[in-house]
């Protein structure tokens, strides 16, 4: 039986960031830091579902408390456990009891947008939100880019304000986890080195839906990923260039996706 929240899981184009970097007055490297302090910049699990996280204060405010004797309700934040596909078992059991609730109590995607803000991430509902999440990266970062301009967050990020960026993204408490620093560290790494090859980084989360592992999806060609990719071709008779070629990316976009 497929599993709920798997759409089609499309790596992120070049248009898309494009389109995000003209809509914010940014470079991709603003866009890369928030990302990557995110999710380390992936948009998917190797099942293709979206990254969640459950907050389970949000699921109590939300339901008034009504379910607050559940490990998923409870008005003080924490109780993550493991990330990952555990959240979405965290996610299920919240949906058994009010699923509007528990979609808008999970953060989703690349930026982990909150499920509540759907409007302010152009959506009309959270259902909507959540198929958009699934589909594809590029809507993830479309969501992202509403979200940072309807709530003016935008100038923040083209100014470098870390700090002010990060209490308004993270919240007022986003000092305890150093928000803030990790956000700076960041962009310090994506403003002086390369950023991500969205070929490369591609083809390293096709090849993890397609059960290879590449090592991170991070859009850098190192050995780890030019022997996954040899390892592919050679199982799928494509020319072993060790490269995300045209004809690899095909394949692989045929086989990861089906």
């Amino acid at each position: 039986m497929p599993l709920e929240f798997v759409g089609r899981s499309l790596a992120l184009s070049t248009a898309a960031m494009s389109t995000a970097t003209n809509a914010l007055s940014t470079g991709a490297a603003e866009i890369w830091t928030v990302l990557h302090v995110e999710t380390s910049g992936c948009g998917f699990l190797p099942d293709r579902r979206p990254p969640i996280l459950f907050e389970r204060h949000i699921f109590s405010r939300l339901t008034n408390g009504r379910f607050d004797l559940s490990d998923v309700s409870n008005p003080e934040p924490g109780g993550y456990g493991a990330l990952g596909a555990n959240q979405y078992v965290r996610l299920a059991n919240a949906i058994a009891v009010d699923r509007a609730a528990a979609l808008e109590s999970a953060s989703w995607g690349l930026a982990q947008i909150l499920g509540s803000n759907f409007a302010q991430a152009g959506f009309p509902d959270v259902e909507s939100m959540v198929a958009a999440m699934s589909e594809s990266e590029d809507r993830q970062l479309a969501a992202f880019v509403a979200f940072l301009t309807a709530n003016r967050f935008d100038r923040l990020l083209q100014s470098h304000d870390w700090t002010s960026f990060a209490r308004g993204y993270n919240g007022p408490n986003f000092a305890v986890n150093q928000y803030d620093t990790r956000l700076a560290q960041a962009f310090a790494q994506f403003s002086t080195g390369p950023l991500p090859d969205l070929n490369v980084r591609a083809a390293q989360l096709y090849l993890t839906f397609a059960g290879v592992d590449p090592g991170p999806v991070d859009g850098m060609m190192g050995a780890r990923t030019r022997a996954a990719l040899l390892a592919y071709q050679q199982r799928q008779s494509v020319a072993p260039s060790g490269q995300a070629d045209p004809a690899t990316l095909a394949s692989l976009a045929q086989v990861a996706l089906a």
